[in-house]
Order: C-alpha cells, then structure tokens, then sequence
C-alpha cells in the first residue's frame, strides 16, 4: 500500500503514480510490470489493445527509473499510456484500425507520441480504433469489440474506444486520443471518463496527420479533470509548420482546473441539432441535475439558442465523405475495407471539387453564427449523448451501412458541431442510468468553451465532479 491508501497501484491516478514515483515507494518497472499482467488477464474481456509493446516499455520504464534516481523532475516521469491506434508511431505497428495497414510500421511518430515520450510516459502499445476512425463505436475487423467494462456487453464507444476501455478497465490510468466528430467524448461517456476535446490547434496533430478543415484533434481520456489536464501540458506545446496554432492562454493547465471558477453564465441547450432524435430520459436526468448543480455552485444557468443551421448535418456529411479517403488504399485492397468504409468512400468519391468547396465555405459560415451566439455566454451544457452505450453488434446489425449511419446520429447528435467550430468541448462524468434492467451505466454531460477556453473547461469540470459526487465506484471488471 502506498502513502496514498490505495493498495494496488492501478487503484491510484496517473498523477498520484507519478508521486509514488517519485517518493520511491514504486518502481516504473513495477509499475509497468503490473499493468502487462492486467492487459494479459483481462483485455480478452475489453478489447482495449490492438498492439503491445511491452519490451519497449519496460526499456523505457527502466530509463525512467534511472532518471528518477538522478534526481528528473519531469511530472509524469515514468507514468503508463497509450497512444490510439490513429496517431503514428515510429518503429511500431500502426494499423489505422484497418486490415489494409495491418503490417504498417511508420517510421515516424506523430507530435502527440513524441510529446508523450519526451515527457516520459511509458506507453504500453496502441489501443484499438475502428477502420479510419469513421465510425462511434469500435468493433475492428478480425478483433474483440472495445467495451465499456460498466457492461461487457456493450460498446465502448469510438473512435477512441479502445483508450476509453483501457483507462476504465484500469489497463492505464490515462490514454491518448483524437476526436474528430466526438471520438474522445464519445467513449468517455460510455466508459465513465473525463475526455477532452481540444481547441483546434492547441495540440498538433503533425507532422502527417490532421484534415483540411481541422476537424480533427488529440487529447486526453482519464479518470480525473487533474489527469487529463496534467496530460493536456505535456501536449499542448507549439509545433512549428502546423496549420492551426492556437498558444495556450494559461501556464498550465493542470494548475487552471485545481482553481475554482469565477461565477458563469452557463447557457443549456437539450433539444438535438439532428431531425428526429429523441434524448435518453437517463441523459436528460443527468443534464438536469448538472443545471442544478451548477446553480447551487453560485453559477447562472440559462436557456440558449445555439444557432446552428438546420442544413449543417448534410455539410458534415461532405466533409466526412470526403475525409474518408485521407487514408490511400490500393484498388486492390478496396474488397478488405468494412462496410461502412466503402459507403462512405463512394459518398466521397461522387462530391466534386465545387461541392467540396461549397461544404467547406458553408461549414465556416456556420461556425461565425455558432460562435457569436456563443459570446452571449462563458459556457455551453448540453447532453453528452442521446443514448446510454449501445449493445455490441448494435450499430451494424443487418449489414446495411446507411441504417448503421442512422443509428449512429441518434446515438451522438450534439459532438460533431463543435469538430466544426473547432471549440473545446469536455465530456464529464455525472450520473448513472439503467436500460432493460441491465447494469447501471455510466452518464455524462457536454461542456463547450469559447475558443481556447480549455483550462476553463478543466476548472469548471473539476468543480462539478467534486459537486456531483462523481467518484470512489469502480466497475465490475476492476
């Protein structure tokens, strides 16, 4: 038992490991060690892991060990992750979730690799991701689903669905992820988890990844606001030739979420901008209790009009499309890509140029309307999701990809808006709910800043979790 109380050392947070660390009280061998047995014990279960590294990482834990000892103050020294399967990473397999690139080894890391390492977190391999990322679940072709160990029998969400398991599983106590439609939000909200969603350009997504439009970003999924903020300073770091570059308005990061907000105008939103959808009675309960909550921190919450345009689903629908191909695939592998991947290719390849342009100009006119009315307040709340985690299967049962697509936009109306605006938008973890008798599961609320504002965010989100009594439950896989 360490100083902290906690007997086992996945018991502890990424930071508290970062502690014992340095007080001596365990070893970064040890501690990696004790994560490789847990990924051999029970990842059959989770489906977290697609690659593992696990000589490089007790290389690396031992050079952190040695550090340690000289006295390397590095704050994360010698703490676990992993990187998602999306992110590139030199000298190990990279997959993209994707038969077509299952021998692929880069011989390159992307920036949020290379940042994690330089800070010294050991990653332990790459954690699953549906083909290209597409999709907001994670059942890869030819591997377990990533689940949400609340119920095994349920999804994990996507596209960082494998980062959610591994760090709700007590795999890692943080990971890596990206988000380009809601793919860290989504699997935080199914998994229970803190995820962040970065402004555009805080975090590079270099030197080869990345999208025109800057839809997509990296950021963190953790257990704590603390976790996931201490990750978000190692990664928010300026990187020159990036396209979108957005300084970091606070010291740190980690420092912002420990202070408590001034009072906000927090303005809420639960009516979807998709047609059709029909909210969770569970994922309104939680949004209405997250109003109430803040309310009584002293906050003003008020009703809000978003803003957003009634045509701008069909203009994400083009620009996703069209991202689908940002991954080249040979005519001849074409017959091994999923379903859904070829539907949305074939979306892709009939858009024209002029069409694309035309999404890509109405996606930002979009964005001016979305973030003026925003400037009415400090921040958003709305819903995380529509539904509780889905069934595994659920989404692709019957094999049709545009029914799969339908279900997808019930499940997740409220994330890709704020892809497009490039806002950051953190998913917190704030009540529970229960469907079909099942297990109680995990509920989150959305919380959307201005442009930059993610240590607001970290602030606001720590004091909420305190507030809400989120905390000290583990699930049944722990």
């Amino acid at each position: 038992m360490t100083s902290d109380g906690k007997s086992q050392p996945h018991d502890l947070t990424a930071l508290e490991q970062a502690a014992a660390l340095r007080r001596g009280e365990l070893s970064a061998v040890e501690l990696v060690e004790h994560y490789l047995r847990r990924i051999e014990s029970l990842d059959h279960l989770l489906g977290a892991f697609v690659t593992l590294t696990p000589d490089a990482a007790l290389a690396q834990a031992a050079a952190a060990d040695r550090a340690l000892r000289d006295g390397d103050e590095r704050p994360l020294l010698g703490v676990p992750t992993a990187i998602k399967d999306l992110a590139m990473t030199a000298g190990v397999r990279t997959t993209f979730g994707s038969p077509v690139y299952g021998d692929y080894v880069p011989d390159v890391d992307d920036d949020s690799a290379r940042l994690l390492r330089a800070a010294g977190t050991v990653s332990l391999g790459k954690t699953s991701t549906p083909e290209f990322g597409l999709p907001p679940y994670t059942e890869p072709a030819g591997r377990p689903p990533a689940v949400t160990p609340w119920d095994t029998g349920r999804l994990a969400g996507g596209s960082s669905g494998g980062a959610g398991a591994a760090t709700a599983g007590g795999l890692v106590p943080f990971a890596h992820g990206t988000d380009g439609g809601g793919s860290i939000r989504i699997p935080a909200a199914a998994c229970g988890l803190v995820g962040l969603k970065t402004s555009r350009g805080l975090v590079s997504r270099g030197p080869a990844g990345g999208d025109p439009p800057g839809m997509s970003v990296s950021g963190p999924l953790a257990r704590t606001v603390a976790d996931a903020a201490a990750m978000l300073d190692v990664l928010a770091r300026p990187v020159t030739g990036e396209p979108y570059v957005l300084e970091a308005r606070v010291d740190g990061h980690l420092a912002a979420a420990g202070r408590p907000p001034s009072r906000l105008r927090v303005g809420r939103y639960a009516v979807p901008p998709v047609p059709g959808v029909v909210v969770d009675p569970a994922c309104l309960a939680a949004y209405e209790k997250t109003s109430a909550v803040l309310a009584e921190l002293g906050h003003e919450v008020v009703e809000f009009d978003p803003c957003i345009p009634e045509d701008l689903l069909p203009v994400f629908e083009v620009l996703w499309a069209v991202l689908a191909h940002g991954h080249p695939v040979p005519p001849e592998a074409e017959p091994l890509l999923a379903p859904l991947t070829r539907w949305w290719r074939d979306r892709g390849t009939a858009i024209s140029g002029p069409e694309y342009m035309a999404a890509t100009q109405s996606a930002i006119q979009a964005t001016r309307r979305v973030v003026r009315a925003q400037a009415a307040v400090d921040v958003v709340l709305t819903p995380m999701l529509a539904q509780l985690p889905r069934p595994v299967g659920w989404f692709t049962a019957g094999g049709n990809p545009a029914q799969d697509y339908e279900r997808q936009k019930h499940f997740t109306p409220f994330t890709a808006i704020y892809n497009l605006t490039g806002q950051p938008a953190l998913s917190l973890p704030v009540a529970w709910g229960r469907e079909d008798g099942g297990p109680e599961l995990p509920v989150s609320v959305q919380l959307v800043g201005g442009m930059g504002d993610d240590a607001l965010l970290l602030a606001l989100g720590s004091q909420l979790h305190v507030a809400a009594g989120w905390g000290g439950r583990r699930p049944p896989t722990w």
